[in-house]
Parts: structure tokens; sequence; C-alpha cells
């Protein structure tokens, strides 16, 4: 999936002429968390996140602290053809929570934490109706596609499969299902010499 069809297009900008005290106005009234700084031709100068502007708000006025006093100058960006795993990789590795969405140094749009956690809540089915298994499996050839089998025999669909990262031989694949009584699936599994982590109807 690229970053094009999860960003928010348009977003509300600020140019660094504005004050810190309008900056937070306008997040507190459109409810969000950044804002890019950009120039009259949408060229993005900059980009700041309300945690940033609430501290520097005191300071601004006892010292004098500008807007630009208190951007991001040079703030990480990403592409909208680019795939969302680069911003999610981007996100997880410098602790933000927002990145600009940038082409040909022209703000295109913005994608933020709450963006990829709402895709990924997505994509795993987790406010849908399902059951769940998780199965601790080896790298064995072919026992994946053995539990696969032993899943269609049983009639549940999958709706989707994760993984848990391990340090250990054995990694627990998550098989998200349809709604499905699992006792009757993970006795099926067990005969077949699977060991079953977890089980949720």
């Amino acid at each position: 999936m690229k970053i094009k069809a999860l960003m928010i297009p348009d977003p509300i900008t600020i140019t660094k002429n504005a004050s810190i005290r309008e900056a937070i106005e306008i997040m507190k009234t459109n409810s969000i968390r950044h804002l890019p700084v950009v120039d009259e031709e949408n060229k993005l100068e900059g980009f700041v996140t309300l945690a940033d502007l609430k501290e520097g708000l005191i300071p601004s006025m006892v010292a004098g602290l500008t807007l630009p006093d208190l951007m991001i100058k040079d703030p990480i960006t990403v592409e909208p053809n680019s795939d969302i795993e680069i911003a999610a990789q981007l996100i997880y590795k410098y602790k933000i929570s927002g990145i600009p969405v940038v082409r040909k140094g022209k703000l295109a749009g913005i994608i933020t934490d709450s963006d990829l956690l709402r895709t990924f809540i997505d994509m795993m089915g987790i406010l849908n109706a399902s059951s769940r298994i998780d199965v601790a499996l080896g790298a064995e050839p072919g026992v994946f596609r053995k539990v696969l089998q032993v899943l269609e025999d049983n009639g549940v669909s999958i709706i989707n499969v994760g993984m848990t990262p391990q340090r250990t031989k054995k990694k627990t694949y998550s098989f998200r299902l349809s709604p499905c009584k699992t006792d009757v699936i993970k006795k099926a599994l067990e005969r077949e010499g699977f060991k079953v982590v977890a089980a949720m109807d």
C-alpha cells in the first residue's frame, strides 16, 4: 500500500510568520497535533507539534521566542508513492508521531502514527467479529501448509495471519479466523502434533 492512500491530503498549514499562540489555537480548533510550516508556494519550510508549541509558549512571552525557533527546520519527509512500511519504520525509528508527505519539495499531505495504527487495525480485522488461534511452528518445510490444511478441513475462513517475532526456534503464528468454535480447531491441530499457544472464540 502506498502512502498516498493513507495520508491526509491538503493538510492544515501555517506560515513561519504566525505566532506560537496562533499555531496552538489552530491546532486546538481543528483537533490536530501537527502543523506543517509552508511558504506562499506551499513549499515545506518546517514542521511543528502541539507538544513543542506548548513547551515554548511561556518562553515566547518572556524571551521573544518565535515559531521558527520551535519548528523542525529540516523534518523527515516521505513521498506519496513510497510504501507505508517506510513511514512506519521512520516513525518507529525516530520516535515521531507524524511525517510531512512531500512531492517535488511541495507539501502533498501528512501521515501520522494514528493513520498507521488505524490501517494496522483494519488489516488485522481486529474490530470485526472474528476468532483467533495462535500456533507455535518450527522452520520445518511444509508445516505452515499443514496448519492451513487443518483449518480448511474444519471449514473456517482465514481473515489474516500475523507472526510474533521471537528469538527461539519456533515462532508463534496468529491465525485470525471467521467466527468459529476454536476448541474444535485446537483439538484438530493438536491431533496433528501442533502446539496451540492460545485460542479465542
